[in-house]
C-alpha cells in the first residue's frame, strides 16, 4: 500500500472515534507518543494496536526517549535516564560502550510496548553558544567524538528491535535560539559547517531515518532547512544520506505561515514525511490532505527503512544493566 506523508500524534491514552476514521482515512507512514499518551505497559500497548488498526498497516511508532528533560517515558514504570551529555561525562573513557547499553536498554523498554523507533541519536555538535534547550543533549563537543557515540546508541537500538532517528539534520549545535520558538541563524561559512557540523551526519548516512533541522544556513540559502531544496540537496548528496527523512515538528514557531503550507512546502524540498504534532484534529486532517500520499523515492525509502526492523538480539538485560552500572563507577544512572 502507499503510505500517507505524515507522522501524526494521538490526543490522548487512546484514539478518539474521530482520530480512528481520520488515520483509516489518510494511512500515516507512522505515529509518535507523547507523555499524555503514555501511562501503564499495557495502555501502550494498546493505544499502538489500535494505531497501527487504524493506519491499516504495521505503522513504525516513534518517541522522543533520550533521557533528561526529552524523556517521554519515565519512572516508576520505566527507567529514568540523565542526560546524555552528562551521562558521557560520568561515563569517561567507557563513553562508548555505556552508550551502547543505554540505549539497548531503552530499546527494550520500548519494544516491550509495541515502540519501534526513538528519535535518537542526536548528533548535533555542542558549542560554546548551544541554546540550553539542546546543549546537554548532546553527546559532545568534537565532530568524531559525537559521531562514533552516536553509532554507539544506533547500533544499541537497533539490536533491540528499534529504529533509531538520526538528528537534527544537518547541524543543530550553532543554534542559539530555541527553534521551538525562534527561527535559528547560523552564519559559519560552508566550510566550517562541512568539517564541523556535518560530520557525524555523514558518518551515519546509513541509518535508517533522519530527521531535519528548523533553521537558517545563510552561507548556503535563507530558507530554513527543513524547506530548502537547495538544503535538501546538500542532505542527500554531499552528506550522503539517502533515506528517509522526516521534519521535525512543522507546528515549531520557527517555521512561519499556515501548517497545511508548511507540510507542502517540506514534501517540495525533498522531505519524504511531515511529523505534525500537538494540534487539533481539524489541522491533522489539513496537514495529511495537504501532505497526501508518498512520492514514489519516498515510498522506496520508507520500505527500506521499515526493512530494517527486526526481532531483538536474544540478552540477559538485567547483566546488561549490572554492566552499565560498573561502567558508570557502581553508580547506576537515573
Amino acid at each position: 500500500m502507499r503510505y500517507g506523508a505524515t507522522i501524526l500524534d494521538a490526543s490522548g491514552l487512546r484514539l478518539t472515534a474521530q482520530e480512528k476514521a481520520l488515520f483509516r482515512a489518510v494511512k500515516p507512514f507512522g505515529f509518535i507518543l507523547f507523555a499524555r499518551n503514555i501511562d501503564t505497559p499495557d495502555q501502550v500497548r494498546a493505544l499502538c494496536a489500535e494505531m497501527r488498526d487504524a493506519a491499516g498497516h504495521d505503522a513504525v511508532i516513534t518517541v522522543d526517549q533520550e533521557g533528561g528533560r526529552v524523556q517521554r517515558l519515565r519512572a516508576p514504570q520505566w527507567r529514568d535516564w540523565s542526560a546524555p551529555l552528562d551521562f558521557v561525562q560520568a561515563a569517561g573513557s567507557n563513553a562508548a560502550e555505556a552508550m551502547y547499553l543505554r540505549f539497548r536498554l531503552i530499546a527494550d523498554e520500548l519494544h516491550r510496548i509495541g515502540i519501534d523507533s526513538n528519535c535518537a541519536p542526536m548528533v548535533d555538535v555542542a558549542g560554546t553558544q548551544t541554546h540550553e534547550f539542546l546543549r546537554n543533549r548532546c553527546y559532545g563537543t568534537t565532530p568524531d567524538v559525537v559521531a562514533a557515540l552516536g553509532r554507539a546508541a544506533a547500533d544499541g537500538m537497533l539490536a533491540g528491535g528499534v529504529l533509531p532517528v538520526v538528528k537534527h539534520i544537518p547541524g543543530h549545535g550553532r543554534a542559539t535560539m530555541d527553534s521551538h520558538y525562534e527561527l535559528p541563524l547560523v552564519n559559519a561559512p560552508r566550510a566550517a559547517l562541512d568539517a564541523h557540523d556535518f560530520a557525524p551526519f555523514k558518518a551515519l548516512s546509513d541509518l535508517p531515518m533522519g530527521m531535519t533541522a528548523h533553521l537558517v544556513y545563510d552561507a548556503i540559502d535563507p530558507r530554513p532547512a527543513t524547506l530548502s531544496p537547495v538544503m535538501m540537496n546538500l542532505i542527500r548528496e554531499d552528506i550522503g544520506f539517502d533515506n528517509l527523512i522526516m521534519t521535525d515538528d512543522i507546528s515549531m514557531k520557527a517555521l512561519a505561515g499556515e501548517v497545511d503550507q508548511i507540510a507542502a512546502d517540506a514534501l517540495s524540498a525533498g522531505c519524504d514525511v511531515v511529523l505534525y504534532c500537538n494540534a487539533t484534529l481539524e489541522d491533522r486532517a489539513r496537514v495529511a490532505e495537504a501532505a497526501g500520499e508518498m512520492t514514489d523515492a519516498a515510498q522506496t525509502r520508507a520500505e527500506r527503512a521499515l526493512a530494517m526492523r527486526r526481532e531483538p538480539d536474544d540478552v540477559d538485560i538485567p547483566a546488561l544493566n549490572a554492566q552499565l552500572d560498573t561502567l558508570l563507577g557502581g553508580a547506576s544512572d537515573g
